[in-house]
């Protein structure tokens, strides 16, 4: 069994606006951007992250903004809701900001034993907020929304499935152990993980296969602490007869990817070497970081790109 996972590191997905994503993650959800750069194989299109304040591993949530992307469908084979953590008794404030901000799909629910609020993001993007008590991590508080309210990050993902069983005894190989199964929901969690540490597996046997577009998850990332880890990892599932890509330099981690049997794109990446290796904590996410291979598309880039801000 692999123990060098300790949780979830990011989740990234689909936009059709730059500009309405940018806003309603940083003006909306208060979360910061702390990187603004592009797509490694899509030069041409954002590659934007949002986070607390540093980008720590389990906070992160990521977009590709492709213009005039057709919007997903929800199906099978797909993430299905991304649930951040904000602490208890926060719902009031979250349902009149989201209300303001003319988010759809409001609506409470217990799930768990905890307290959801969902909605949805400007794209159809399914999500909830989750009332956690005494979660430790420090949130940002630099976009408006205060400690007493803001998101401290990623709580779990929900897969939506058509068959739970090889995808659970995946994870139960990654290292999640099953925490509870109810009204059709089955529930891991990583012990003594980094907070982002629950997976939820919906059971949906009837219905039809996503399809990928603006609001879709592309895929999750799970956390490991170093490149040594990554590689021990690698080696350990393409034992079991995963096709395991080579690791691939993402200048703010490294990665590996492979799609699960349900049909999810699973990601390893690593902590290291965070966000903050090409720009002072205090500017993150300010200027367009491009990857070495496409520094000579500035100048093009800069002119092509959509501005973040009115």
């Amino acid at each position: 069994m692999i123990d060098q996972i300790k949780g979830l590191h990011h989740v990234t997905s689909m936009a059709a606006s730059a500009r309405t994503n940018n806003k309603f993650f940083t003006d909306t959800l208060g979360l910061r951007r702390v990187k603004k750069t592009v797509n490694f194989d899509a030069p041409d299109v954002y590659h934007l992250y949002y986070g607390d304040e540093v980008g720590t591993p389990g906070s992160v949530m990521t977009y590709f903004p492709f213009p005039h992307i057709a919007r997903g469908r929800p199906g099978a084979g797909e993430v299905g809701t991304t649930l951040f953590s904000v602490p208890e008794g926060s719902f009031g404030y979250w349902t009149e900001r989201l209300t303001a901000a003319g988010a759809e799909g409001l609506k409470t629910e217990t799930a768990f034993g905890e307290n959801r609020l969902h909605f949805a993001g400007p794209d159809g993007d399914g999500f909830a907020l989750v009332e956690v008590k005494d979660d430790a991590r420090a949130p940002w508080i630099g976009n408006g929304v205060g400690e007493d309210h803001a998101i401290r990050g990623f709580h779990s993902a929900s897969l939506r499935l058509r068959d739970e069983g090889a995808t659970a005894e995946l994870l139960k190989y990654m290292g999640y152990q099953q925490m509870d199964s109810r009204d059709g929901v089955l529930r891991l969690g990583v012990p003594g993980g980094n907070g982002a540490d629950v997976i939820d597996i919906e059971t949906m046997p009837n219905i039809s296969d996503a399809r990928l577009g603006a609001g879709s998850v592309h895929h999750i990332a799970f956390a490991v602490e170093n490149r040594e880890k990554q590689l021990e990892v690698r080696k350990a599932l393409m034992d079991t007869g995963y096709q395991v890509t080579p690791v691939i330099d993402r200048d703010y981690f490294w990665a590996i990817y492979f799609r699960t049997p349900g049909g999810v794109l699973f990601e390893i990446a690593t902590n290291e070497p965070g966000f903050d290796r090409d720009e002072d904590t205090a500017h993150l996410g300010e200027a367009l970081k491009l990857p070495q291979q496409h520094a000579h598309l500035r100048s093009t880039l800069e002119q092509h790109l959509e501005p973040l801000e009115a």
